[in-house]
């Protein structure tokens, strides 16, 4: 069994994408209640928040993908970003890094969060 990696990057995206289907049928479960309301308005602002969120998330990505560490991947040889110390590629998602000592280990995204970098550090 292959195991399947994806850019941090495209997971944010991911997930701002996801935001705008999830206001939208919030706002159309608003409209079951037209007789409603205070229920209409509360499903109608509540679906544009999570449609104001999704902007914000793009926003956010959109600022953070501007500072990453643009590279050429090995396998796809096409230029990709990346955040943090592993990554996938946003093409092919081979598995990515630029930490040596990293090099020749099994892909983790753990190797990313600081809490594991500590418990590494002190052996």
């Amino acid at each position: 069994m292959a195991l399947k990696y994806s850019s941090k990057i495209n997971k944010i995206r991911s997930f701002a994408f996801w935001l705008i289907f999830l206001g939208i049928g919030v706002m159309y479960i608003g409209l079951l209640f037209k007789d409603v309301m205070w229920a209409m308005a509360t499903f109608m602002i509540l679906g544009m928040v999570f449609v104001g969120l999704s902007t914000v998330v793009y926003f956010w990505i959109g600022m953070l993908s501007t500072k990453t560490v643009q590279i050429i991947c090995p396998s796809c040889e096409k230029p990709t970003k990346m955040l943090g110390r592993v990554d996938a590629c946003m093409h092919c998602d081979q598995p990515l890094t630029m930490d040596k000592s990293l090099e020749g280990k099994d892909f983790d995204e753990r190797y990313n969060k600081k809490r594991y970098q500590k418990e590494t550090q002190g052996q």
